[in-house]
């Protein structure tokens, strides 16, 4: 079962980012994933965080107000993987 990977941002140039390492990371490392874009804000609000970019994965916030290194994106991802 692949998991879900959240970036939830409204297109501003932080968030794009955010996205553009995420798909790198998990395509460098096969992993088994979905990557999402969320930008409606009233769905970001909803997560809880108060400052995008943010990334979910499997439902569960692990980052917002920040971009974070490919490192940490391939830690986190690991970390929170279910399969």
């Amino acid at each position: 079962m692949s998991m879900i990977i959240k970036i939830l941002g409204t297109g501003c140039p932080k968030c794009k980012t955010l996205e553009r390492l995420t798909t790198e990371v998990v395509q460098e490392n096969n992993f088994d994933a979905q990557i999402q874009k969320v930008e409606d804000i009233v769905q970001i609000m909803g997560y809880g965080i108060l400052a995008t970019p943010g990334l979910v994965v499997n439902e569960k916030v692990l980052v917002s107000g920040r971009i974070p290194s490919k490192e940490e994106i391939k830690k986190l991802i690991e970390s929170n993987f279910n399969g």
